[in-house]
């Protein structure tokens, strides 16, 4: 990898959707090599997928949550893992080290629909302890690429 597949990835980061032709514009390169340079990338999976970012507040989920999860003694992280799977609202889920065994983001209509959720994962997902955090604001602080990747 060098520093025009850096460049690449750093304008893939701000916009998926940018075209091979526009890229490749911003790195003095053809279309064609440009799109060759991706298919490496991902085929080495430095670029895993392409997504696209959603406001949750436009679509009605006003309340966004991490809730730190201890597990009920018994409780299995698959357990766990595939009961998340069924609850509305879990929008992502890491495995801690810690006195927390996860760290669920959530997004929720209202504050009572964030109690609904905490109360399904204590009785559908073996869930012990629960400890909410809401979320006020959120932005990038900086892109990994700036660490000299």
């Amino acid at each position: 990898m060098d520093k025009i597949d850096l460049r690449i990835l750093k304008l893939l980061q701000h916009d998926a959707r940018m075209s091979y032709k526009d890229l490749g514009e911003k790195v003095n390169l053809s279309a064609n090599t440009v799109a060759e340079r991706i298919r490496h990338l991902i085929s080495k999976r430095i670029i895993e997928n392409f997504t696209a970012e959603i406001d949750l507040g436009a679509l009605g989920l006003r309340v966004e949550a991490l809730i730190d999860v201890k597990l009920a003694s018994g409780t299995s992280a698959k357990q766990f893992e595939k009961a998340i799977q069924t609850i509305p609202g879990i929008l992502e889920a890491t495995l801690l080290t810690g006195k927390s065994d996860y760290m669920l983001r959530v997004a929720c209509t209202d504050q009572l629909d964030l109690v609904r959720l905490i109360e399904s994962l204590r009785e559908r997902a073996g869930v012990q302890e629960t400890q909410s955090h809401l979320i006020l604001k959120k932005f990038d602080v900086q892109s990994v690429l700036n660490f000299g990747f």
